[in-house]
C-alpha cells in the first residue's frame, strides 16, 4: 500500500514497541490495548468460514460505496522499522463508510506499530472493517526458523518457502487476535516491496504466497488479493489462486478505479470486489458492481 501526508488528528499518537504493543490516539492511534481479547478465532488449524448468504438484493442495486485502507504510514510520525518509518499521513475522509487495516509495517513479520490503535479509531466510529497484510520474500533466518514449521514438506526448498509464508500469516492472525480486529477476509497485498524485493525466482515467490494464503485459511479466514495485473505477474508470473480481487489503480480517479472492476483486469482469476484509487495522498477505495449489496460478506462491523 501506498504512504500517504501527515494528519494532525494522529499526532497524540505515543509511541510503543513494533513487537507486542502497538500504540494509539485521540482521533486515531495510543498505545493502550484492550482492555480484554475474547477472539473468536485462534491458531489451531480452522475449517474456512463459508461466505454468509446474502440479503435478497432490492430490485435496483446499491450505488458504490467509498471508503478508505490505511496502515503504518498513519500512525504518528517514526513509528516502525527503520526501512519503513511512519509518516503521520492524512486518516481516512469522513465519507469513508469501511476502512481496511493493514497488519504489517512493511514485509512480513512487522506488525502494523499502531494497529490497536486504529481498530479502536474504527470501532468508536462504527464503521465497516476488514484487513490486508503485505506478503514479502523471506530473508535465510526466516525461512531457518520456520521453513520447518507448517504444512508444507519443509525438506525442499518450495515446501520450507511456502511455510514461511504460512508463518507470516500466523504472524498477522495473532496481530488480529491481540487488537480483536475481526474481519470476515484477509486481503493478501502483492506486490513489489522496496527495501524488501522479491526474489528472482517467481516460482519461490509463488511458494511463499500459496503459504500465506493456506495460513490465513487455516485459521478461518477467507481471503482475497490485492495488487494489479502487471505486479501479480512481476512477483508470481502465471500463479492463479482464483480468489477475489481487490484491484489497484494507483494516483487517478474513482472513474477509473471503478473501471478496474472489469475484465481486462484480472489479476489471478478471480472476481473484483474493490477498486483503489489515490487522491490527495489518501488510499480511496469503492465496491465494483454487485458488492454493495451484500458488504456482510466482505466487512466486520463492531
Amino acid at each position: 500500500m501506498r504512504a500517504l501526508a501527515p494528519l494532525l488528528l494522529l499526532a497524540g499518537l505515543s509511541m510503543t514497541s513494533c513487537a507486542d504493543d502497538p500504540g494509539r490516539t485521540e482521533d486515531a492511534p495510543t498505545s493502550e490495548a484492550p482492555a480484554s481479547v475474547a477472539p473468536p478465532r485462534t491458531l489451531a488449524p480452522q475449517p474456512e468460514k463459508p461466505a454468509p448468504t446474502p440479503t435478497k438484493s432490492p430490485s435496483e442495486p446499491r450505488p458504490p460505496v467509498i471508503g478508505a485502507d490505511m496502515s503504518w504510514p498513519q500512525c504518528p510520525k517514526g513509528m516502525g522499522i527503520p526501512e519503513k518509518r511512519s509518516q503521520g499521513a492524512p486518516l481516512p475522509l469522513d465519507t469513508a463508510e469501511y476502512v481496511i487495516l493493514g497488519l504489517t509495517n512493511g514485509p512480513g513479520f512487522t506488525p502494523n506499530p499502531c494497529l490497536p490503535s486504529m481498530v479502536d479509531w474504527v470501532r468508536e466510529r462504527r464503521l465497516l472493517v476488514a484487513a490486508y497484510a503485505v506478503g514479502s520474500f523471506p530473508d535465510a533466518a526466516a525461512v531457518e526458523t520456520y521453513g520447518g514449521l507448517g504444512p508444507f514438506d519443509g525438506s525442499t526448498r518450495d515446501g520450507a518457502l511456502a511455510n514461511t509464508g504460512y508463518q507470516q500469516a500466523r504472524f498477522n492472525v495473532t496481530s488480529m487476535l491481540r487488537t480483536s480486529l475481526e474481519t470476515p477476509v484477509v486481503w493478501i497485498d502483492v506486490e513489489p516491496v522496496p527495501d524488501f524485493e522479491w526474489s528472482a525466482d517467481l516460482h519461490a515467490n509463488a511458494a511463499v504466497v500459496r503459504g500465506l494464503a493456506r495460513g490465513y485459511r487455516a485459521a478461518g479466514y477467507r481471503i482475497g488479493i490485492y495488487s494489479t495485473p502487471l505486479l501479480w505477474e512481476t512477483v508470481v508470473g502465471g500463479l492463479s489462486l482464483g480468489v477475489p480481487e481487490w484491484r489497484a489503480a494507483g494516483q487517478t480517479s474513482m472513474a477509473e478505479a471503478l473501471n478496474r472492476c472489469g475484465a481486462d483486469w484480472v489479476i489471478q482469476g478471480g472476481p473484483s470486489v474493490l477498486g483503489q484509487w489515490v487522491e490527495d495522498n489518501r488510499d480511496r477505495n469503492v465496491t465494483c458492481p454487485g458488492t454493495a449489496d451484500e458488504m456482510d460478506k466482505w466487512f466486520h462491523r463492531y
